[in-house]
């Protein structure tokens, strides 16, 4: 579903850590053995998410913006959760007869978030990865996104960003 990329300077944006107003929130799901959050920490932690065929997924990828903030989820029997957040860092263009973006790794979750957890938790009712599961690409609201980051912990560049505080930069809920 991705593709390692060449680190080039022009490709990697300034980490897009604080919400801003118009940025969008979005769940990109991989199978662990395709590609997983190894695979996507590595290379500088730039690739090309691409691979995606349902026409509704493609069309949340065509929607996705510089800046924007996805959960990187680990699907499959045994690995149903959220890892990490990546970043896009170019939107949509049309590559070997399919389209993709380019997202850079920002960080790991510092729990990793099951999809048992989420379905039980009441702040995350009506969230569109419990309504159309089998979509590789949905979209996430700002409150499920704070809720989700409140439950992982945050995200950062280890597990240990910041060492006996509060990392306000990484735990999506400042605003």
């Amino acid at each position: 579903m991705t593709t390692k990329l060449e680190p080039e300077s022009n490709a990697n944006s300034p980490k897009q850590l604080k919400m801003t107003k118009n940025q969008q929130f979005w769940l990109l799901k991989t199978e662990i053995g395709e590609w997983s959050w190894d695979d996507q920490a590595a290379n500088e932690g730039l690739s090309k998410w691409d691979g995606v065929k349902n026409k509704q997924a493609q069309k949340h990828l065509k929607s996705m913006k510089v800046g924007d903030l996805c959960f990187f989820y680990h699907s499959g029997p045994k690995a149903r959760r959220i890892v990490g957040v990546v970043e896009v860092v170019r939107e949509w263009y049309e590559d070997d007869g399919g389209g993709a973006v380019d997202v850079k790794a920002v960080g790991e979750m510092r729990r990793a978030v099951d999809l048992k957890e989420m379905k039980g938790d009441e702040g995350m009712k009506g969230f569109v990865l419990f309504r159309q599961p089998r979509l590789s690409v949905v979209p996430v609201s700002k409150e499920v996104w704070e809720r989700i980051c409140e439950l992982g912990g945050g995200y950062g560049e280890s597990k240990s960003v910041d060492e006996g505080g509060e990392d306000e930069e990484n735990g999506g809920s400042d605003e």
